[in-house]
């Protein structure tokens, strides 16, 4: 029995590993909608489109295994943590799929070199957030998740930057308002896949702790708020 929890517990790893993959991809190619001309711009928001609904798939698959886990399994402390966690993790990566979907809707209607040049920057740190949370969550790697979690910081830096500049633009013309509003809602989509890659690895906390870092506190889903980390 404990065999075939062991094998099962390794292939939601596998599929974690696989849904988190398809986010970085959805990201990536989200962004160099940026770069392209409208026909192209148009063909990388279908693609991004269905990546998508392979997440929202994955999800759905994901979810199944952990339920059977968590139902037939009789999961010991330490698995039902990590078995949480993975059913949390999901629902974050699943939003960040539809995130990327929206910068790939905005991104072909921002004229190529009109981009804030900080967004190319703030779209490789998020992906980087993305992929090393997963990676901490399957390794179980504390050091790495708390990492992440301070990475936090320099995505927010980058969108502040990225705000800054386009208050300056708009300032000198005013005619391109829209499309400068455009391109800040991309950075802001950006800056929330962070905040969702910061989630993660958060939960990768809670599943070897049994606490999540939140605001400077060590906080347990079970009690609440437990005292100051470190």
């Amino acid at each position: 029995m404990r065999e075939k929890f062991k094998q099962q517990l390794e292939e939601m790893y596998r599929q974690m590993v696989v849904m988190g993959g398809l986010c970085q991809q959805a990201i990536a190619m989200a962004v160099k909608t940026l770069d392209e001309e409208e026909e192209a711009a148009e063909r990388l928001e279908t693609q991004v489109h269905v990546l998508d609904s392979e997440i929202d798939d994955m999800e759905r698959e994901i979810e199944s295994l952990c339920t059977k886990l968590l139902l037939k399994q009789q999961p010991v402390a330490t698995d039902l943590r990590r078995i949480t966690a993975a059913l949390k993790m999901v629902t974050d990566l699943e939003r960040i799929g539809d995130q990327a979907s929206d910068i790939a809707e905005l991104a072909r209607f921002i004229r190529q070199g009109s981009r804030n040049e900080h967004l190319q920057k703030m779209a490789a740190d998020v992906i980087r957030m993305v992929s090393e949370s997963v990676e901490a969550f399957v390794r179980l790697n504390l050091d790495q998740a708390r990492e992440v979690i301070a990475y936090d910081d320099v995505v927010d830096h980058w969108f502040d930057e990225i705000k800054k500049e386009l208050i300056a633009r708009i300032a000198q013309d005013s005619s391109a308002g829209e499309e400068f509003l455009d391109v800040f809602m991309v950075a802001k989509y950006l800056e929330r896949i962070g905040d969702h890659a910061t989630n993660l690895a958060e939960w990768v906390e809670y599943a070897m702790t049994g606490a999540r870092s939140k605001d400077g506190l060590w906080v347990d889903p079970a009690e609440g708020v437990s005292g100051h980390s470190n």
